[in-house]
């Protein structure tokens, strides 16, 4: 049992480790030497987790997914408000932007995929099917006859991407401070009365 929890302390601190110089120094210019010095391991044991640095990147894009799949699924309820549903959406959205670990993983990823696109292409297309959630919300709200037509798929994207705009792009990219409560408050409530005002009915 001890064994087992020193292993995945030391598989954990690899990654991170190489998470913190994929960061620093990109994919190319990352060594597994310099993995291990910073997990403080040795290179036969990184070796022993990731034959490969690529395998390790895949850990770290796997990583990224989790932390999307870990949201519940939004799940419509035509008892409820719509507007209420799409606030419980968008607060949840927001949750997942404001997480610092789900934010140093973004960055690698994002990093390494303006550089090798076909490296980052299956994690992309996975976090495609997680944006579908909100599109099958919406997709039943207007089955009950709360939303204009539209493609579900294209309208969830500009619900959420309001929030990234603000509350994702800013912090990857240039290193901006989190918002605030209020300001997330503000984006998350100015979003949703834009959307209802052009789909809502």
């Amino acid at each position: 049992m001890t064994t087992t929890r020193l292993t995945d302390r030391k598989r954990s601190a690899i990654v991170q480790a190489a998470i913190a110089e994929f960061r620093a120094n990109g994919f190319d210019a990352t060594s597994m030497d310099r993995v291990a010095a910073t997990a403080g391991v040795s290179k036969r044991t990184v070796y022993n987790h990731f034959p490969s640095k690529d395998d390790l990147f895949a850990q770290i894009l796997e990583e990224l997914w989790d932390c999307t799949a870990a949201t519940a699924p939004a799940s419509y309820c035509a008892d409820r408000p719509l507007r209420g549903q799409l606030m419980d959406l968008l607060r949840q959205k927001m949750g997942l932007l404001r997480d610092p670990y789900f934010l140093d993983l973004a960055r690698v990823a994002i990093a390494e995929a303006i550089h090798t696109p076909e490296r980052a292409r299956s994690m992309v297309a996975k976090l495609s099917q997680k944006e579908e959630g909100a599109a099958a919300l919406l997709r039943a709200a207007q089955a009950d006859g709360k939303l204009k037509p539209g493609d579900p798929a294209f309208m969830a994207n500009v619900l959420q991407g309001q929030l990234k705009t603000f509350a994702f792009w800013p912090q990857v990219a240039m290193g901006q401070p989190a918002l605030d409560a209020a300001q997330e408050a503000a984006i998350v409530e100015t979003a949703i009365d834009m959307f209802l005002c052009y789909w809502g009915k």
